[in-house]
């Protein structure tokens, strides 16, 4: 066999070998990306289950507490600004998922306000109508915290591949980026003050 021959041979193993290696990284990388992607939706989709209960909610404290609309307005505006904030998978910026996350929070303090609210009202406590919107609500604050958790979990395995080499390098070459995680909020370490 003539060395030509042998020359040809050997660069079309080692392309063959390079194009299924960078196809194999690239498709791996999609469906890591695809899972976060998925897993931001299953977090949009759970804020947006707490977002539909909030007017349930409000409309069945409003019927007991009408003297308490500072408290209720808060809950509806903060409401309003947590759901005006639009962030889709493609756009997760560490800047983004702060601002999304500071509206969030914002509605945890509106409601755990309203709470604290409906603690003066014994017979709305026994409604039936309150304790199912309140175990809704609660189960609903579980189910963000494991879907965030998972967007987190996803994300992080993302982040691993697409840092290490020598995906790092194909990951580059695709513009393929990190990214960002849900972070506690701060103040998060402190035990919350209860006060009657």
């Amino acid at each position: 066999m003539n060395k030509k021959w042998i020359v040809l041979i050997v660069i079309a193993i080692v392309g063959i070998w390079l194009y299924s290696s960078i196809t194999g990284k690239y498709n791996t990388m999609v469906a890591k990306e695809e899972t976060v992607n998925t897993q931001w939706s299953n977090v949009e989709t759970q804020y947006q289950r707490r977002n539909d209960l909030i007017p349930n909610l409000v409309n069945t404290v409003k019927g007991f507490a009408q003297q308490e609309k500072d408290v209720l307005t808060q809950v509806t505006e903060a409401r309003s600004k947590a759901s005006s904030i639009n962030l889709n998978a493609g756009d997760l910026t560490p800047e983004k998922l702060q601002q999304f996350q500071a509206a969030q929070g914002q509605l945890n303090g509106a409601l755990s306000r309203l709470l604290v609210t409906v603690e003066k009202y014994p017979e709305l406590k026994s409604n039936q109508n309150f304790l199912e919107l309140q175990a809704q609500l609660e189960g609903t604050e579980n189910r963000i915290a494991v879907a965030r958790r998972r967007f987190n979990e996803s994300a992080q395995d993302y982040n691993t591949y697409i840092r290490s080499f020598p995906e790092r390098v194909y990951a580059s070459m695709f513009d393929f980026e990190r990214k960002p995680l849900f972070e506690a909020d701060a103040g998060a370490e402190k035990a919350p003050e209860v006060q009657f």
